[in-house]
Parts: structure tokens; sequence; C-alpha cells
């Protein structure tokens, strides 16, 4: 891919998953990694982005764009993949587009999927295209399937939430993983063409749960979708 006229760095660090991609500015997957994060996001992401440049043949120069999954998803990941994408950016001198981790995996599961993911030990977030996301409490085994505002077993997609879920729903789950790096790339590159991109400064991750000590003082549950204030 020596030469290619512009090209795309996509990376995701919100699920378990980590993801990091190339494609192309109309919006087809050049390369992609994927890999079991095992809580080494700062050791990891930035290598893998350097492997996948050099053995794709990219040139940093030809780079229009990087785009990075916002969440929701753990604190740690997406502090990390956050602040590699605004430091590339910033040091590269392209734009950087913040596409929401959910949006990117329901675009690539089937129409009208719910996306269950985990928020802490006991609950899940259920989200769905077009609407806020739902906290679901006391989501903690394969026995609690849906409940009110939760979708149905027959299109819920869970992702990270092994033993927390119906096994049809993981396994759509580790299938829509898989086609995020692709999803990622096909959403960015519509975003750049239509001149849509993200002031670094404003873009912020959204959390699954509240970072650790953020729900002190308030009653338990309240703070389950927050957005890092900065």
């Amino acid at each position: 891919m020596s030469g290619t006229p512009g090209w795309l760095l996509a990376m995701d660090t919100a699920t378990a998953t980590i993801v990091v991609a190339a494609g192309t500015l109309d919006g087809r997957l050049i390369v992609a990694r994927a890999f079991e994060a095992r809580y080494r996001h700062s050791q990891e992401l930035l290598p893998t982005v350097v492997e996948l440049i050099s053995e794709a043949g990219l040139r940093l120069p030809d780079l229009a764009a990087i785009v990075v999954g916002t969440g929701p998803g753990a604190f740690t990941g997406l502090r990390v993949g956050l602040a590699t994408a605004k430091t590339l950016a910033h040091e590269l001198r392209v734009p950087v587009i913040g596409i929401a981790s959910s949006d990117a995996l329901l675009a690539a599961a089937d129409a009208g999927a719910v996306l269950w993911l985990p928020s802490g030990p006991r609950d899940r977030l259920s989200v769905t295209a077009g609407h806020a996301p739902v906290v679901v409490p006391g989501a903690a085994d394969a026995s609690v399937t849906t409940r009110p505002g939760d979708g149905s077993d027959a299109n819920a997609v869970a992702v990270d939430l092994d033993g927390r879920a119906p096994e049809g729903a993981l396994a759509r789950g580790r299938a829509t993983v898989e086609a995020l790096p692709a999803s990622l790339v096909r959403l960015g590159a519509a975003r750049l063409a239509a001149g849509d991109v993200d002031d670094p400064e404003r873009l912020v991750p959204r959390y699954a749960s509240a970072p650790r000590g953020a729900a002190e003082g308030q009653a338990e549950g309240a703070v389950a979708w927050s957005r890092d204030p900065r």
C-alpha cells in the first residue's frame, strides 16, 4: 500500500479488545489489528500503531485524520486511547474524529440490534441506535436476560459480558467486535468527507460507569453514565 494517496488511522480502546486499523478515505479497510487489552493499553497501543503502519507500507505524510472510539467503556482504556489519538493528531498536524464506540458497534451489528455493555460488576448498559443508554441494574449473570428498556435476547449483542449474558448474545458480540475496525473506518471517513472533525480540547471519553470515587456522597447508581468533565 506504499504511496496510498491519503489514509485514516483508527483506534478503539473501549472494550477488552484493543483495535487499531488503517483505511482509505472512501471508508474501505486496509489493515487491522485486534488483541486482548490485558490492562496493558499504555504499553501496547502505540507500538501496535507503529507496527501496523510499517507493515502496511503506509506513509505518515499521507495520513489524513485519526479516528478514535470515545466509549462507553472502562476508565483506563479510554483515557489511554484518547490521549494517544490526541497526541498523534497534534504531533502529525492532522484532524481527530471521535466516534462513539457504541455507535460503531451498532453500525457493525444487524439492524435493530441492542448493544449490551458492562457497567460495573453487577450492572450493564443497554444501548440502541438513536436512544440514550439504559442502565440495567443487577444484570450480573446469564440468568438475567431482559429488563424494561433492555431490548430482547433475540437481538442483543453482548460485549465483554462473559457469564453475564446468554451465549447467543455473546456470540453476536464477538462477531460485532471483529467487525469494529471496518465500522470505525467507514464512520470516520464519512465524517471527514463532510468536514465534521472534532476540537481535540473538547473531545472527551464516555465511561460505562463512573471512575472510582466519582460517586462519593451520591446515591448508589446515580453516576452510571458519565462524561469526563474536562
